[in-house]
Parts: C-alpha cells; sequence; structure tokens
C-alpha cells in the first residue's frame, strides 16, 4: 500500500472537503516543520480549489435545471 496521497484531481467533492479538514487540523496543531508545513498549505490550497470546482459544477448544474423547468412552464407543449 502505498503512502503517497490521491492526486487532488482525482478527488470527488466529500474526498476533498475531508483532506481538507485534515490538513486545518494538522497545521493548527502546529509542532511542524517548514517544509511540511508547506506542503501540507500547498496541497489544502488545491484541495480547496478542487472542492470549489465541484461546488461551481454543481451550482452550474442546478441552475441549468431551474431554467430548464421555466422553460417549460413558461411553453408547456401542448
Amino acid at each position: 500500500m502505498s503512502d503517497k496521497p490521491t492526486p487532488v484531481d482525482e478527488l470527488g467533492y466529500e474526498q476533498a472537503r475531508d483532506e481538507l479538514a485534515q490538513v486545518v487540523a494538522r497545521l493548527e496543531q502546529g509542532g511542524l516543520g517548514l517544509d511540511e508545513s508547506l506542503e501540507l498549505w500547498e496541497r489544502g490550497e488545491q484541495l480547496a480549489q478542487r472542492a470549489m470546482t465541484h461546488l461551481q459544477g454543481a451550482r452550474e448544474r442546478i441552475e441549468k435545471a431551474l431554467d430548464d423547468s421555466a422553460d417549460v412552464s413558461e411553453n408547456p407543449a401542448d
């Protein structure tokens, strides 16, 4: 089994969110060296961006569904 983390671009929203919470907790605990802290910070930034990308995609899908629903109710097929 590898200790290498899953590439960020392969993570789903929940996975990215959960790992980000773990990164934040580790950083808040302190006691890490500068290099490890920087690596964690960078990973956290990537995870946060990945989660935001998922949320933006979900928002766009919801808006499209609402627009499609509004179009159907405004122009019902008879």
